[in-house]
């Protein structure tokens, strides 16, 4: 099969990531790899390294570089929201409830999906909506799978403590009541990305008269649910 876009640079630079795939290499490997000629190869993987495409190990070996994993989490997120609009949609209809998915940025957490309640009394959180990560139920589920130091460090000032936290690890789903804000209670679960790792939690909120104080009783498997089938989406297209 014939490779060549015609644009003849980036079809070598295409065969310097596509050797480096594999593992490091020297320049001596990327030639035999590539089939390029020695000062190519070299000015290739030069101009990858000035772009973060390319990196160097401790031995000084070409490697595939940081700006590629920021490229493929900012794909992953985006299809994490391409999946996340049907998703958030049956569960608002399956809970009556207004549904969310948060991710974590920094010391805040960030909406970046809703379906709102479609009448009555909503607990309206917009997306692009920046809220803490010191209290509410999603913000329980992002921090619970932290780094020891991270969650210590993240456990300063929040209105949950690390016993909580330890239970929705457990249980795999945080609930909060009236904890970020007064009369509003929550219900969250983990989203996973290929690696595992919690990528985004999922909740859904309303008044505590209509969630009870007890909303996890009601809502954790719907919310768990919705969760995994956002997960599954992340690890198809991983």
């Amino acid at each position: 099969m014939d490779n060549s876009s015609g644009v003849g640079v980036l079809d070598k630079a295409a065969l310097v990531l596509g050797a480096l795939e594999s593992g490091p290499a020297t320049l001596a490997g990327l030639v035999a790899a590539t089939g390029l000629a020695r000062p190519t190869a070299h000015r290739l993987a030069v101009a990858l390294e000035h772009h973060r495409m390319v990196a160097r190990d401790m031995q000084g070996r070409f490697i595939l570089g940081p700006r590629l994993a920021e490229l493929a989490a900012a794909a992953g997120e985006d299809r994490l929201l391409a999946t996340a609009g049907p998703v958030l949609t049956h569960l608002r209809d399956v809970t009556g409830e207004s549904a969310q998915l948060y991710r974590r940025q920094g010391d805040m957490r960030i909406c970046v999906a809703a379906a709102e309640r479609l009448s009555g009394l909503r607990d309206t959180v917009p997306v692009g909506s920046t809220l803490t990560m010191k209290a509410g139920s999603s913000a329980q589920i992002l921090m619970a799978w932290e780094e020891p130091e991270r969650l210590h460090r993240g456990l300063q000032g929040a209105r949950f403590t690390a016993t909580a936290l330890s239970g929705v690890r457990r249980r795999g789903w945080a609930q909060s009541i009236g904890e970020r804000e007064p009369g509003v209670a929550s219900v969250s679960a983990p989203v996973r990305g290929p690696s595992n790792r919690v990528v985004a939690a999922v909740s859904v909120s309303g008044p505590i008269e209509r969630l009870t104080r007890h909303p996890g009783r009601m809502h954790a498997q719907a919310v768990i649910d919705a969760a995994s089938r956002l997960s599954e989406a992340l690890r198809r297209n991983g």
